[in-house]
Order: structure tokens, then C-alpha cells, then sequence
């Protein structure tokens, strides 16, 4: 038999991932940023905006807020679900997006 609760705690931290991940995915898209190559997600956490392959300050700013929300939420993810289980949620997402968008995130 399976932890009912438990299992909707980590359904409901996989959709909070999805979403922010996804428009996370759309906005790097937008703007041409590799963002899974190595040192990329940090050049944009401190606002490298030349990181951008298409400059676009609006989308960059709302890419810029939308990771640091995920680093916000992962961490809270980690006080509720564990370090081990929220980094494998974490990875499952990464993965699905770039079966999706093939090597337009990098990485």
C-alpha cells in the first residue's frame, strides 16, 4: 500500500517544479540562453544579460525573477520532501524538457 499523503506531497512539489521549470525552458527559449550549460544559470542569477544569444531585457528580467523563485521553492522543497527526493524531482523535470526541446536549453 502506498503513503497516500505522502505521495500527494510529492505530486504537488512536482507540479510547483513543472511550472516555474517550463516557462523557465519558454523564456531561456526566447532569449537564446543555453541555460543548462555549465556557469550559465549563475551568469544570469548576477545579471549577465550577455549570456543572451536574442537580447531581450524584458524576458531576461522575468527569466532572471522566475530562477531565483525555483531556487526559493526548491529550497523549500527540501525542508519538506528531503534533499534526495526533491533533487530527483528537480532532475525528472530538467530531463522531460529536454526530451521536449532537444538541445535548446544546453546542458
Amino acid at each position: 500500500m502506498t503513503d497516500q499523503p505522502q505521495d500527494l506531497r510529492i505530486a504537488w512539489w512536482a507540479k510547483k517544479f513543472d511550472d516555474i521549470d517550463r516557462e523557465l525552458a519558454q523564456l531561456a527559449t526566447i532569449c537564446k540562453i543555453p541555460l543548462l550549460d555549465p556557469g550559465v544559470i549563475e551568469r544570469v542569477l548576477k545579471n549577465d544579460a550577455s549570456v543572451c544569444g536574442a537580447p531581450n531585457p524584458a524576458v531576461f528580467g522575468k527569466l532572471r525573477s522566475l530562477l531565483m523563485m525555483h531556487y526559493s521553492v526548491r529550497d523549500k522543497a527540501v525542508e519538506a520532501l528531503g534533499g534526495t527526493e526533491a533533487q530527483a524531482l528537480i532532475n525528472a523535470v530538467v530531463t522531460r524538457l529536454q526530451e521536449r526541446l532537444g538541445g535548446k536549453l544546453g546542458g
